[in-house]
């Protein structure tokens, strides 16, 4: 049997809304006691599932975690469309409620920290979120250049995903404060925008 086919297979036995639940409730635990305090153990307490359950739908705990962090994330880049590049960014931003926002930022370091330590997460978490991220800034970004408001050869237009994750991981190391939607916002116009040639 391919691969594709098992995968289907395997998680067609829960429906959305039981995933969806499952999902938030890893990302909950996460957040109350990290990565490696989190055991299959607890989410199967916390969402009344078996373990056997758990394992048949996921390969174990870092491809549930990864999922789960894809799933429950509030909006992808690309589908976002205000008809500009700046105006997509700068909608992002808006999009994301300061209180998670901050939340989700501390979750990440938490889980930046355990990947660099353990090959199997730092292999999911590329999988299963940040290659899928990345192909949805790349969406955004092809819009841009579909709409002739970005040149096909500007050598700036592979970073953009670098220069808005790279400005809100880099404050806290840099000033000691975590980013908030006034400074991302100050970032957009005064590097994004001008690096890609926008006006």
């Amino acid at each position: 049997m391919p691969p594709e086919t098992t995968t289907t297979s395997r998680r067609s036995r829960l429906t959305p809304e039981r995933e969806r639940e499952l999902y938030e409730a890893v990302v909950d635990l996460l957040r109350e006691v990290g990565y490696e305090a989190l055991t299959m153990d607890a989410v199967a307490a916390r969402t009344r599932s078996s373990k056997a359950t758990l394992y048949r739908q996921w390969k174990g705990k870092p491809e549930l975690v990864a999922t789960a962090l894809r799933q429950c994330k509030p909006i992808s880049p690309a589908d976002i469309d205000t008809g500009s590049l700046a105006g997509d960014l700068h909608e992002l931003v808006r999009l994301h409620d300061e209180s998670e926002v901050k939340r989700d930022q501390e979750l990440m370091r938490g889980l930046s920290h355990a990947a660099f330590q353990n090959v199997e997460l730092f292999r999911a978490l590329r999988e299963l979120l940040i290659e899928p991220e990345l192909a949805s800034f790349a969406e955004l970004v092809q819009r841009a250049v579909d709409r002739g408001e970005l040149a096909v050869d500007n050598p700036a237009r592979a970073f953009v995903p670098h220069m808005v994750f790279g400005g809100a991981l880099t404050r806290p190391i840099i000033e000691g404060i975590d980013p908030d939607p006034e400074y991302s916002h100050r970032y957009i116009d005064a590097v994004v925008v001008p690096a890609l040639g926008l006006s």
